[in-house]
């Protein structure tokens, strides 16, 4: 609390990073000083940004539609081929999308959006219309979950937002903060919560479709199997039945995927004109996302 103090009388911001090395003896774990952060938020039932604390960004966006204002006056571009650090919300002044972003992907893992940005998947010609890629590197920040709140509160609903994670409880749990919110800032939902946010994939019960061999799978751990049971537990209204299914099959199969399953086998989704050559991920994608596009019309 003393340190929140000084940053508002300061009128300087402080990190969680920056919390934690004041004292590092007395912290343990930058674990703990997050906790405590939000745990004072709660208890004040305040913004995290109304105590002058805010978290390290670490989210990216890739994609040529996107001009993000800041308050300081400078304006950052997106572009298709590399990620953009996606600033702290209390920095941006407003947003401006260009009217052709057609699409909305966000992509649980670092290591997947930038190969998507290698190929500069963004503006691939098999997809309907430009898009915006955005991750979170895991378990988002609140700066990327602040953004995908925006996208999807302001695009027109012609404009699918969905999402790529990993096919087990860890990458659905990942999702439902992006559509529903988190446990430990409950008191913010409301403001993070981007309720338009769909499921892509990747999903173990359509792997045989795709052609990919049961043996491709990973064994589940206990940990994912904790973690599947704990979110079965969830209500209905935070868990929709598809997702419950899949964590079901999870279970009973006692099997995982990783995105990365699409790059290490050789998929047999449709291949259409266009994507000759291009990588499973890719035409995956391209299908997925364009069914999706077609069914937000």
């Amino acid at each position: 609390m003393n340190f929140a103090h000084q940053a508002l009388e300061d009128g300087l911001p402080l990190t969680k990073r920056d919390m934690y090395y004041k004292d590092v003896m007395l912290f343990n774990s930058q674990k703990t000083v997050d906790k405590l952060v939000d745990d004072l938020a709660a208890t004040l039932e305040l913004d995290r940004a109304a105590l002058n604390i805010r978290a390290t960004s670490k989210g990216l966006i890739s994609g040529g539609g996107l001009i993000i204002y800041l308050l300081d006056g400078q304006a950052l571009r997106t572009n298709n081929s590399e990620g953009t650090l996606i600033p702290a919300g209390e920095d941006i002044e407003r947003f401006e999308v260009e009217e052709n972003v057609a699409w909305v992907l966000v992509v649980e893992k670092e290591a997947v959006f930038q190969t998507l940005c290698r190929v500069q998947f963004t503006s691939h010609p098999a997809l309907p219309g430009c898009g915006l890629i955005i991750t979170g590197k895991g378990y988002p920040d609140l700066a990327t979950r602040q953004l995908v709140k925006t996208l999807s509160d302001n695009l027109p609903n012609r404009v699918p937002i969905v999402a790529l994670v990993d096919g087990d409880a860890y990458g659905l749990d990942i999702l439902s903060i992006y559509k529903y919110g988190s446990q430990s800032l409950q008191h913010e939902n409301a403001k993070l919560a981007a309720h338009r946010i769909q499921w892509l994939g990747i999903k173990i019960s359509e792997l045989s479709d795709l052609g990919i061999h049961f043996d491709a799978l990973i064994p589940i751990t206990r940990h994912d199997e904790k973690k599947a049971t704990a979110l079965l537990q969830r209500c209905a209204r935070s868990l929709p039945v598809e997702w419950r299914k899949e964590l079901m099959h999870i279970l009973h199969t006692r099997r995982k995927a990783e995105i990365e399953i699409l790059t290490s086998t050789e998929p047999s989704c449709q291949n259409p004109m266009g994507l000759q050559g291009t990588s499973p991920l890719v035409r995956y994608l391209c299908h997925k996302i364009s069914h999706a596009v077609e069914m937000s019309t």
